[in-house]
């Protein structure tokens, strides 16, 4: 697949929003799905039929391809309707690359779902002054072309919905035209004033429209948000003087929340808080005999004291748990609870309702298989045997901690639950809670990710994680921020509980540094896993997880001490956040444009937001240089297609490192230097011209 480069100028990147007027429509020929002005491949677009999605403040471009016979003009409308039932509608300007795509683009504010259609119309107006301009310079047909302005104009001026002003200009024009003169011909065609007005309230011919589309636009945290994960039980776990640890509760798990809240993250996501079972408990580094003390995996839940709905009794209570919501909540933090659909072999399901399980022959329970990896401690659900009673259990357990306050929930392993089930849940939660946010912990086949997301999950992993070289990522940012970007929106975990990637494993400090970077400024949506910034990279053999793995016992850290050592990768992650709180283009998916480097391993690409919508009156452009190589120093030649941002090329423009404060004069190419050792990312701020 090739990078995607270069966008549209930034001429076509500005609402245009004109005067509502009724729509120009044709009716078609009986049996003829065309219309008169055909309107093709409207987008934004989702498989299926589903509703395409945004999120509040997301900048969203629509497009359609739209084209007529012969050399007459069209004008192109988008007609808007907010959730209350207001419409706008918004002029939509030719993209000029022989494609006869329009686009306008939109910011979305209000949540709920909006519905767009499309309209194409003849610009009478617009092919009467291509033709005229061109015959006045001729001399020719001066007579018949001043005729046809002049009753072109009269009409126009006599539309009653036009202000004053416009009619009075419209009318002195036509009267320019009522002798033949090539001289006022051409100048009444050129007109900018006349132009103006004829381009917000158009004379329309023959024209069509397409059916009403839907857009779901969710509030902000849908699509933007950093997220940090932890594990409760470890935050102020304690070891005794015989070797054992004592559990860490949610009042001790709340002290970390400051520090967390001191990196600019805003969603602490907890792994499941639930009792754990005892029974196949797992021990340290998944091995198949637990010793006394160890606390098992959190996602083997259920146990005596409970199951989906109870807290694990080392956790705390209810009361706790509510106190921690409150305490992230006062932090600036929204807490993300895991949603892991199975059950140990002593949850109470497993006895009130063994159907919801699959019954092998010999009369056991079918554990949790993900070959060749077995889960002896987990059992997976059946969905098929009661879905009626199974569905509104699922239900019932979701709202039970939307009443503490939860409202965004990670999803383990979607994708090994029915597609029907997710796409029912999520509209049965979203209809009592439309803020309620779930996010897909799918890592599987493309379809069935990119299916997950468009029956109704707001976030998906992705396979950011594995994406490491400069032509696996241009291709993977690419395919996010423009192929899936109407319905999936992907979350750039660059680490998780579970996964410990070859390339942050024998890429040390600098991969960290560099996949945080990539990670921050690519989607506006990202996340790290505790003991990140502590470039915690050691491996168990052969696997790619962390050996002495949290999942199964207690990890013992000092955050403020290793900041102080200068171990800690903190004061990065810090700055990048300050980063994308500064910057809107970095809280948008749909902006990012690739450009080129000579060197196989260094990456480049910017986010750019037009000042229309940054919402300071000034564009807002950031260009992000990455030598994926861990490994190295590379010296390279950066080449730009600068007119993305609206300088052309060869022009100088300043840039801010905004890692490093350094500044420099840059154009379309320029020379860089990144060591991987020391600064292996620039993350470039475009300075407005004096």
């Amino acid at each position: 697949m090739a990078a995607r480069t270069a966008l549209e100028p930034a001429a076509l990147r500005s609402p245009a929003r004109i005067p509502l007027r009724p729509a120009a429509e044709t009716p078609p020929r009986h049996g003829v799905r065309v219309g008169r002005i055909p309107l093709f491949e409207p987008t934004p677009h989702v498989p299926q039929g589903y509703s395409a999605k945004a999120f509040a403040g997301e900048v969203v471009p629509f497009r359609v391809v739209s084209f007529r016979e012969g050399h007459d003009r069209i004008g192109v409308h988008l007609r808007l309707t907010d959730p209350a039932g207001n419409d706008t509608l918004h002029r939509m300007a030719p993209l000029g690359d022989g494609t006869d795509r329009w686009q306008v683009e939109v910011a979305l504010d209000a949540t709920g779902t909006w519905t767009y259609r499309y309209e194409a119309y003849a610009d009478e107006f617009a092919t009467w002054a291509s033709s005229a301009a061109v015959k006045a310079e001729a001399g020719v047909d001066i007579a018949v072309m001043c005729a046809l302005g002049a009753e072109l104009l009269a009409a126009a001026a006599a539309e009653k919905d036009r202000p004053a002003p416009e009619r009075t200009l419209l009318k002195a024009a036509a009267k320019r035209l009522k002798k033949p003169d090539a001289v006022q011909l051409g100048a009444v065609a050129t007109d900018a004033a006349v132009t103006a007005a004829l381009h917000d309230r158009p004379v329309q011919g023959v024209g069509s429209r397409t059916a009403a589309l839907s857009l779901t636009v969710e509030r902000a945290t849908a699509g933007v948000g950093a997220w940090y994960e932890f594990f409760p039980r470890s935050e102020g776990a304690a070891q005794r003087k015989d070797g054992t640890v004592k559990s860490g509760t949610f009042r001790t798990a709340a002290k970390r929340l400051p520090g967390v809240a001191g990196m600019g993250f805003d969603v602490i996501y907890l792994v499941p808080v639930h009792p754990i079972g005892s029974t196949n408990r797992k021990g340290r580094n998944n091995t198949l005999t637990a010793e006394p003390g160890d606390p098992g995996s959190p996602y083997a839940i259920g146990a005596a004291e409970g199951g989906h709905d109870a807290i694990h009794p080392d956790l705390g209570t209810e009361k706790d748990f509510l106190a921690f919501v409150r305490a992230a909540q006062k932090e600036g933090l929204e807490v993300a609870l895991d949603l892991a659909l199975q059950a140990s072999p002593d949850h109470p399901w497993v006895t009130e309702h063994p159907e919801w399980f699959t019954t092998l022959p010999d009369g056991t329970i079918a554990y949790a298989e993900n070959p060749p990896k077995k889960y002896q401690d987990i059992y997976p659900l059946n969905f098929d045997n009661d879905p009626d009673g199974i569905y509104a259990e699922m239900l019932r357990v979701v709202m039970h901690w939307v009443g503490f306050g939860v409202r965004i929930f990670r999803v383990d392993n979607p994708h090994t639950k029915p597609l029907q089930f997710w796409e029912w849940l999520i509209a049965e939660v979203n209809a009592q809670d439309p803020g309620v946010i779930f996010l897909a912990e799918a890592f599987t086949r493309p379809a069935v990710m990119r299916a997950l997301a468009a029956v109704g999950f707001q976030q998906s992993y992705s396979y950011f994680t594995w994406r490491n070289t400069k032509a696996e990522l241009e291709e993977f940012l690419t395919t996010i921020a423009h192929e899936t970007s109407d319905y999936m929106r992907p979350n750039l975990f660059v680490n998780t509980h579970d996964i410990l990637t070859e390339y942050l494993q024998f890429g040390g400090r600098a991969a960290y540094r560099i996949r945080a970077c990539i990670a921050a400024t690519a989607a506006p949506v990202y996340g790290v896993y505790a003991g990140y910034e502590l470039v915690e990279n050691v491996a168990r053999p052969g696997s790619e997880e962390n050996i002495d793995n949290e999942k199964y016992e207690y990890k013992l850290r000092d955050w403020d001490a290793a900041e102080e050592r200068g171990e800690s990768l903190a004061p990065l992650l810090r700055r990048l956040n300050e980063i994308r709180r500064a910057h809107p283009a970095l809280r948008q998916l749909r902006n990012l444009s690739v450009h080129w480097s000579d060197d196989d391993a260094v990456l480049v690409y910017s986010k750019h937001l037009d000042a229309a919508f940054t919402g300071t009156g000034r564009p807002d452009t950031l260009i992000i240089v990455a030598n994926v190589d861990p490994h190295s120093v590379r010296e390279t030649t950066v080449h730009l297609d600068t007119r993305i941002w609206g300088v052309e090329p060869g022009d100088e423009f300043l840039v801010e490192d905004l890692l490093t404060g350094a500044e420099w004069t840059w154009r379309d190419h320029n020379y860089v230097r990144l060591d991987a050792f020391a600064e292996p990312v620039h993350i470039l701020r475009v300075k407005e011209r004096p």
